[in-house]
């Protein structure tokens, strides 16, 4: 079950000074994870958006089980979206726990 859903620990433990290209690069996949987590919402409110049409169609009244079931995958899908988001952003903090060093590093390179 746990290699199913990635909970796997990895054995990456950051034992050297943060540099600005690993400042950056940690940035970048920052705004990527950011990015992925509105694609989910936006999945999901696209998702809420056909369950509500469905339902308002008065003709179709056989296929409303279509509109729950949009419904329904469009909270499973932003629950998906928010843990897989926290998830990344605690692996993040824990490769670079040593961010409070940061400012000193990044001033001894301009240097």
């Amino acid at each position: 079950m746990k290699k199913l859903f990635g909970e796997t620990k990895l054995p990456f433990e950051n034992k050297e000074e943060i540099i600005l290209r690993d400042y950056l690069a940690l940035e970048r996949t920052k705004l990527a994870n950011e990015r992925t987590l509105f694609a989910y919402i936006r999945t999901a409110l696209y998702l809420i958006l056909a369950g509500m049409t469905i339902l308002q169609l008065n003709n179709f009244e056989s296929i409303h089980w279509i509109a729950f079931l949009s419904i329904g995958l469009s909270i499973i899908i932003l629950i998906v979206g928010i843990w897989r988001y926290t998830k990344l952003n605690r692996q993040l903090k824990h490769y670079y726990t040593n961010s409070n060093d940061l400012g000193i590093i990044l001033k001894n390179e301009q240097n």
